[in-house]
């Protein structure tokens, strides 16, 4: 299905944008796509911020230009334009759930393992916190962020020794957090998930294989 009153406005290297395309992706959506380069700060020009004011990606506009940021809020309202194929659960009880493992996914892995790329690359100086002002680094951060990734993986792997998918028995949202942090964490941290964790390895072999999953 080919969105005709979206635009998404995101980058290639950015963990927040590759939620937002695999969630596209497995609703079977085309969006249209304007990519913003970070690296060469595009995200703080005077036409992006006139649509993000925060300098961030991603953004998703909509009808009457309605620019919509924050990575659960783009995720929300997908879900509801597109009913079909829900991601944040089908029933009341199922959405609970989803949202309280994709909140613990966010909270206790993806975002630590953003703060500590982002206390520790040179380049990021003065920008340790993303959006509308600047922040020093912290280098003390660093490795207490790394040992909450650490630990995220271990009460993951002990979550998915119960249950196929991150929030219960179906594929949702928690399970996109949950696998572009392992991603992330790889490629950012080089801290590959332990061998000897074989819930996240048998889980993260099957959702490899799923739409927009190869980036």
């Amino acid at each position: 299905m080919i969105s005709t009153t979206a635009t998404l406005y995101e980058s290639s290297g950015s963990p927040h944008s590759r939620r937002v395309r695999i969630f596209i992706a497995e609703k079977g959506l085309t969006i249209p796509v304007v990519s913003i380069d970070l690296g060469k700060g595009e995200q703080h020009s005077d036409k992006y911020r006139a649509i993000n004011p925060r300098r961030v990606v991603p953004t998703l506009v909509i009808e009457d230009e309605v620019a919509i940021g924050e990575v659960p809020a783009i995720l929300r309202y997908l879900e509801e334009a597109y009913p079909e194929t829900p991601l944040h659960g089908a029933t009341p009880k199922e959405r609970a759930l989803v949202t309280m493992w994709e909140r613990r996914a966010e909270l206790e892995g993806f975002i630590p393992a953003i703060e500590s790329v982002r206390n520790r690359v040179v380049g990021l100086k003065g920008r340790a916190i993303a959006g509308p002002h600047d922040y020093e680094q912290i280098p003390e951060l660093v490795e207490r962020s790394a040992l909450r990734v650490r630990n995220f993986f271990k009460d993951l792997d002990s979550r998915l020794s119960e249950v196929p998918f991150v929030a219960g028995d179906h594929f949702s949202v928690a399970d996109i957090t949950a696998f572009v942090t392992v991603d992330f964490a790889k490629a950012a941290l080089n801290y590959a998930v332990p061998t000897e964790l074989n819930s996240i390895t048998r889980w993260y072999s099957e959702v490899a294989k799923r739409p927009g999953a190869v980036d």
